[in-house]
């Protein structure tokens, strides 16, 4: 049965009114919302039924000054102040429509015109109805949670323009100079969430690392400003930085994870409870407590999922209360559900007055449209920067048009590529490739990606970057007070230098005890126990040939307790160098209290398996039967044992490679176990100061001297004296390879300082 065209018309003004109707009671929401009166954490006391929907409509911007930050209670109301006097609707895109859903509008990619009809978007939102309702649970998250609340917190205003990285890259014969970012200008404030967007290889991660002080060398050219003001140090305290490889602890539960960044990274005036109530609302905002009690896991070991990870990262940032977030592909890894989750949270937490900007690799549609605002690179050239709401018309207006339907970003991406295959590719660029007249400009019929790469640049530069960077220019909303907050030299410890030692030294013991206990390396020592036992089984010492074979035991105990050590202590700092990084880039300790945390923690865990031994090998070997030797014995032991660490670390810190500091100590251990005395008794001279340099040396003199004092003055060409001297000497060891350890910590370029 077919319609009659008074039928069509009636059905066009049911349509109209429809959206109408929508679009007034959405104006009367936000009506409402501005009349409702706003609580301690910022959000509206109306109910449920007043809450707008972030993404649904356009981010209700702000214009005017939050106003000067008070003393006491009142220090951060500012942006209570600015959120509920400082918005601004725009009315055309209610009376439009569009406003009832940035998601429906666009979530199948309907936002551009296709080829040979348009779709007006007011159909497509009625006829496709979705809403953030619609997104399914997240089941690792259990039950659905109520928005992100989030305390107030200094807002900071990011801009950077004109931006430009290189690094130089050191052959064998020349140096070559490489461009990673090429004049990239943009902007983002509080209440808003940038995604970086740009194929492999673009430089959205070097952007990103810039704008969060990340690395060590500046940028070659251009601006990055934070409130007006430069990158300082204070801003480590306000800024939260989620990496995209997960570095966290493999054998430390959720709540320990994140207890432990509360009372390392939280002020000194909240108390050691607070701190821990803190972490426990993250873990509980994040939806993580059904597995606060699991380990976190790694590569060998079984933990919690890809997703649950993912927020212990984020949580490890936001319990700072961050004014300004950075997040580096936070989606990659994950299924879709839970990818969505994680940006829904990424904009709650904008919605609370938060600075985001984040990297995304190949966002879904709905993602897509949960950004407010995008950046899309290409080989280090900045494409397109705006709204991510204008990025298709945008592309639309400069003859780039998708030809069937697909995800926008996806589109975008494909463009950024130069792959222009289901693509309409404009009159001007097409028009380029004829009068250059060059096989090479074009590819299957198409323009090469070169030609593509160039025309969206000049493009892009020609009718938005003026305008965008006049944008810039424009002072931001606050006064001369708060802008002033950022530029302050002076760190904000969380802790004082005993509370981050005591902290470490506790998180330390946690985290290794798994690895010292092991099966694995209690059966190594005990078997090596009992076969030495076995093979000196009641050792004769009543002639020089026994006494001389028992000193080969002596001689084997001072080598395998110099050897085992220091093999242990090399994986030490290489190991944790990007957990050393990350921490110390957000300024959790200072690098001292880590150090002597690291360091001492080993020891008692060290020390236990030497005790098992000892208590083997001493009786079935029949060394001295005193009270008194086996504690000289066991203290001689332990002290080789701490100048065997010293130089692990040393060789470790020093080198930061694995495979090299491997061979390093090979090299060194050979060499001190060869001029230890046993093997060799006539040294040349020009070489004998190798031994006094070998812990092993020291230590089989000093076994000598407890064992056989009182029996002999000379035992295999090696004097027993009073064994001061090479106590002294161990000692010196202990702490000059420590030193020189911390020392070469110090100068390694971890993290920008």
């Amino acid at each position: 049965m077919q319609n009659s065209p008074q039928d069509y018309c009636s059905m066009e003004r049911a349509n109209t009114s429809l959206a109408r109707t929508k679009s007034e009671q959405l104006a009367e929401t936000v009506e409402a919302a501005f009349k409702s009166p706003m609580n301690s954490d910022g959000a509206s006391e109306g109910g449920s039924g007043g809450t707008l929907s972030g993404k649904s409509s356009k981010r209700l911007t702000t214009a005017a000054s939050p106003g000067r930050a008070t003393s006491g209670g009142n220090k951060s109301t500012h942006i209570r102040k600015s959120r509920s006097a400082q918005m601004k609707f725009e009315l055309d895109d209610v009376n439009s429509g569009a406003a009832l859903s940035r998601a429906s509008s666009a979530s199948l990619g309907f936002s551009f015109s296709f080829t040979g009809f348009n779709m007006p978007p007011d159909e497509i939102a009625d006829s496709m109805p979705f809403s953030d309702d619609d997104i399914p649970e997240d089941l690792e998250a259990g039950m659905r949670k109520q928005k992100f609340q989030t305390d107030p917190s200094l807002p900071i205003y990011l801009k950077f323009r004109d931006v430009t990285y290189k690094v130089i890259i050191k052959g064998m014969t020349s140096t070559e100079e490489k461009d990673i970012l090429n004049g990239i200008s943009g902007s983002v404030d509080p209440g808003e969430v940038l995604a970086l967007m740009g194929p492999s290889g673009s430089g959205k991660t070097t952007l990103l690392n810039l704008l969060g002080g990340r690395l060590n060398q500046p940028p070659v050219g251009g601006s990055i400003t934070y409130n007006d003001r430069p990158y300082s140090k204070f801003l480590k305290s306000r800024i939260g930085f989620v990496t995209q490889d997960d570095i966290l602890f493999p054998h430390l539960t959720v709540k320990e994870t994140l207890t432990y960044a509360a009372l390392l990274r939280l002020p000194k005036t909240l108390t050691k409870q607070q701190k821990q109530r803190r972490a426990m609302d993250v873990i509980y905002e994040l939806g993580l407590e059904r597995c606060q009690d699991t380990v976190i896991g790694g590569s060998f070991v079984r933990g919690v999922s890809g997703g649950e990870r993912k927020r212990v990262c984020i949580g490890n940032e936001i319990i700072i209360n961050p004014s300004i977030l950075f997040l580096d592909e936070p989606t990659s890894g994950l299924d879709s559900t839970t990818a969505l989750k994680t940006v829904q949270l990424l904009q709650d937490m904008a919605e609370g007055g938060k600075t985001v900007v984040t990297t995304i690799h190949q966002p879904s549609s709905r993602l897509f449209h949960k950004f407010d605002k995008l950046i899309l690179l290409g080989k280090g050239s900045l494409l397109y920067f705006g709204k991510s709401s204008a990025a298709m018309p945008y592309f639309s207006s400069i003859g780039c048009n998708p030809l069937i339907a697909m995800n926008p970003a996806e589109f975008l991406l494909d463009l950024a590529n130069g792959n222009v295959n289901d693509v309409s590719v404009p009159s001007e660029l097409e028009d380029k490739v004829q009068i250059g007249n060059s096989d090479a400009g074009k590819r299957n019929g198409k323009p090469s990606p070169a030609v593509v790469h160039e025309y969206l640049v000049e493009a892009y530069e020609t009718r938005v970057a003026v305008k965008e960077k006049k944008k810039l220019m424009v002072p931001i909303p606050l006064d001369e007070e708060v802008k002033a907050k950022v530029s302050s030299l002076k760190r904000q410890w969380g802790a004082s230098w005993w509370q981050q030692y005591t902290i470490l030294f506790r998180r330390g013991i946690k985290e290794r005890r798994h690895d010292y206990f092991s099966w694995l390396r209690i059966t190594q020592v005990l078997s090596t126990a009992i076969i030495l036992g076995l093979l000196w089984w009641n050792s004769d010492t009543d002639s020089l040939k026994g006494l001389q074979d028992q000193a080969g035991l002596l001689f084997f105990i001072a080598v395998f307790w110099g050897f085992f050590p220091v093999f242990t202590a090399i994986f030490t700092f290489p190991q944790e160098r990007a957990m050393l990084s990350k921490e110390r880039a957000a300024d959790m300790y200072r690098l001292s209290a880590y150090f002597l945390a690291r360091t001492t923690s080993d020891l008692p865990l060290d020390l236990i398996l030497p005790v098992l031994f000892l208590l083997v090998v001493y009786f079935m070997a029949g060394l001295r039967m005193s009270a008194a030797s086996f504690f000289l014995t066991m203290l001689t032991v332990f002290l080789s044992i701490v100048a065997a660490q010293g130089l692990g670390l040393a060789i470790g810190a020093t080198l930061m490679d694995l495979k090299r500091a491997t061979t390093l100590a090979s090299v060194t251990v050979m060499t001190f176990m060869l001029a230890g005395g046993y093997f060799v008794k006539r040294v040349p001279v020009f070489v004998s100061w190798i031994r006094y340099m070998s812990f092993n040396y020291h230590t089989y003199k000093l076994l000598l001297n407890v064992q056989y004092k009182h029996m002999t003055p000379v035992l295999n060409g090696m004097r027993i004296d009073s064994g001061l001297a090479e106590v002294s000497a161990l000692v010196a060891m202990v702490f000059g390879y420590r030193l020189l350890a911390y020392i070469s910590l110090r100068r390694m370029k971890l993290c920008a300082q």
